[in-house]
């Protein structure tokens, strides 16, 4: 057993009961330390009944001694004979009934944007069944017209913790593979932290697309040496004045004048 029965029931009942540390209760029970603070305010767990753990087998009153007269002392669960060689129950994820509604379209969700996820893997992000995930992968679902893609995250049926460790391990098992996966594909298999880190992709205006090897760079060159090549005067095919002052001079000269 990695935490005591009734977390927050039992939350309430050391708040109410013993000095203990919000710090301490929190990593006792496996809560927030801000929502042991919002027991204590009242905000949090309005209504729910202490749980008493020293009643109910779970803690010692030594133990509870112990952490009032040190800040750094961490509850310890009592020990339980029973509870030893107990393995973890293996199946499909529980899901509350208030959140069963959602599945169809958060598997629906999971299918369109994560398609290189395995039916096992979907099944066990929200807690599924596999003929379920096929029926919605072949839009044969009795209800696939209502349905809409939902992020699971968003519904609270799984962790982005745990979307982003499923998503990286079908991009490891397809590398291994050697499938050959498009930029789009990639894009899809990164994480949450490694999306975020990317810098924004420029997008190319529909009205202009296939110019995107258009450069100026170019005729700036070529501007540049004709501007060396020419000037004015041979623009506009005038006469040099040095010749004209020959020629004046050469006039000047005549004796018939």
């Amino acid at each position: 057993m990695s935490g005591p029965l009734m977390a927050k029931a039992t939350a309430v009942w050391l708040v109410d009961n013993t000095t203990i540390s919000f710090k301490q209760i929190a990593d006792f029970v496996g809560m927030h330390e801000l929502e042991i603070q919002g027991i204590a305010d009242g905000d949090v767990a309005a209504g729910v009944k202490g749980f008493d753990p020293i009643a109910n087998n779970q803690l010692t009153q030594d133990e509870i001694d112990k952490a009032e007269a040190s800040p750094l002392h961490k509850l310890k669960l009592k020990f339980n004979p029973a509870a030893v060689g107990e393995e973890k129950r293996r199946g499909p994820r529980y899901t509350p009934l208030s959140k069963r509604q959602d599945r169809p379209n958060a598997i629906l969700w999971l299918v369109k944007f994560h398609p290189e996820l395995a039916d096992a893997q979907i099944a066990k992000l929200v807690g599924t069944t596999k003929p379920t995930i096929q029926t919605i992968r072949e839009r044969t679902h009795w209800n696939i017209s209502n349905m809409q893609p939902i992020d699971p995250v968003a519904l609270g049926l799984c962790k982005q913790t745990e979307l982003d460790a499923a998503v990286q391990k079908a991009a490891a098992k397809r590398a291994k593979e050697g499938e050959p996966m498009d930029d789009e594909a990639r894009r899809r298999l990164l994480s949450t932290e490694q999306s975020l880190e990317m810098d924004p992709e420029p997008k190319m205006p529909t009205a202009i697309e296939g110019l995107e090897t258009f450069s100026l760079s170019g005729d700036e060159e070529e501007e540049s040496d004709s501007g060396d090549k020419y000037d004015a005067d041979s623009f506009f095919n005038l006469p040099d004045s040095s010749d004209d002052d020959d020629d004046e001079d050469d006039d000047s000269d005549d004796p018939r004048r």
